[in-house]
């Protein structure tokens, strides 16, 4: 009996439907819509959450389901906002220069312009000349290409380079390591181009739009990011079911004998590698203007550590696992570190959970490995079925 996409993958409807019910709560809630029930930092958080859940999902393919434990995923999600905050960063300064520049009696020409343009975004770092990196910063349209082309291309060199000697294991999770460390080293220098340390900011000011709320503008990209959830999470369940589905995760399972049965192994990891590179870089451009601001620190190796912990938490191997884990860690994080949860006095010592939230992170995550590998997300296997 042929079996339908939704009958492999009854996870998705379920995920949809909740998925839906929690936009529209969050819709009615926000001061967007006159109720105030839910503030604007608020829908902010959560849209940002949900930007996180995308890339989780994406790891949780590229590790849980074909194997590979890669450490440099946050990496392409800094490049995709990276790529977003260029144009907003140009196209904010140039109507910051234009109004200051208007009603002059001799009109500025075009160069006149694009070094006064050039001299407010970099001169924090000392220079007024435009790098090659921006050559296209003054088109969305472009760079929302390098959204994904940037990302997608890194992952397809790399992964060709990588899975063409085949290195695996430990070695790979420590080359992709180390090409975050490199992106990140790199950025934080001010020749790199963006800036160096200061990163990009004042992302959150939308061109064009300066005369609508934040309230609105936070709601469209909580809206925006539910989507891009939304569709991410079909396409990798597409993705990961079917016979494609099986061969990835044989891989996982044995990758020698899915190559000696005939399969083109480092196609099928190449292709979810540089797929997974892709969805991760648009999550960032989602998130980064909901951020407010990026800098190099946003791509440290550590950053691409902690979304393996969110995976492993949630349920590696389960994409609502994935959503689970990044949506529990996130807003625990943002409770913890953020003076929701109030200090504990000892009377000798006391706790100050913005101390000892990372703490309390591993503390989670050693527990979840050993006392219960299938994580939060495992607990649905109980729920609809009793456990072999």
């Amino acid at each position: 009996m042929h079996k339908t996409f939704i009958s492999q993958n009854p996870s998705v409807l379920w995920f949809i439907g909740l998925l839906g019910l929690f936009t529209l709560a969050v819709v009615v809630g926000s001061e967007a819509t006159g109720t105030g029930l839910i503030s604007t930092s608020m829908v902010k958080t959560l849209g940002k959450t949900l930007c996180l859940c995308l890339i989780a999902i994406a790891m949780d393919v590229v590790w849980g389901y074909c194997g590979i434990l890669s450490l440099g995923h946050f990496a392409f999600f800094g490049i995709g906002g990276y790529a977003i905050g260029m144009w907003l960063m140009y196209a904010r300064t140039e109507i910051i220069v234009l109004g200051s520049l208007e009603g002059q009696v001799i009109k500025p020409t075009p160069q006149e312009i694009s070094d006064a343009i050039g001299n407010q975004i970099f001169g924090v770092v000392g220079s007024s000349e435009f790098p090659w990196l921006w050559a296209f910063a003054d088109s969305l349209f472009l760079q929302l290409l390098m959204v994904v082309l940037v990302p997608g291309l890194l992952a397809l060199v790399f992964g060709w380079l990588a899975f063409r000697s085949r290195v695996t294991g430990v070695y790979l999770s420590i080359l992709t390591q180390a090409m975050t460390l490199a992106l990140s080293l790199w950025l934080f220098q001010n020749d790199s181009g963006l800036r160096g340390n200061n990163g990009l900011s004042g992302l959150q000011n939308i061109p064009g739009y300066e005369d609508t709320s934040q309230a609105v503008i936070s709601l469209v990209f909580f809206l925006g990011s539910a989507l891009a959830l939304a569709c991410g999470y079909i396409l990798f369940a597409w993705v990961v079911s079917g016979k494609m589905g099986s061969v990835v995760q044989g891989i996982r399972d044995n990758e020698a004998r899915v190559r000696f049965l005939g399969y083109r192994v480092e196609g099928y990891k190449l292709f979810i590698f540089t797929l997974t590179a892709v969805i991760s870089g648009i999550a960032g451009a989602l998130y980064y203007p909901q951020a407010g601001i990026i800098n190099p620190a946003e791509l440290a190796p550590i950053a691409s550590i902690y979304l393996a912990v969110w995976v492993a938490i949630g349920g590696r191997g389960r994409l609502y696992g994935a959503v689970i884990g990044a949506a529990f860690v996130s807003l625990l994080s943002s409770w913890f570190t953020g003076g929701g949860a109030p200090a504990i006095n000892l009377g000798f010592y006391t706790i100050l959970w913005t101390d000892w939230w990372l703490v309390l992170l591993g503390v989670s995550f050693v527990c979840v490995t050993l006392f219960f590998p299938k994580g939060i997300g495992g607990l649905f296997d109980y729920l609809v079925r009793k456990p072999s």
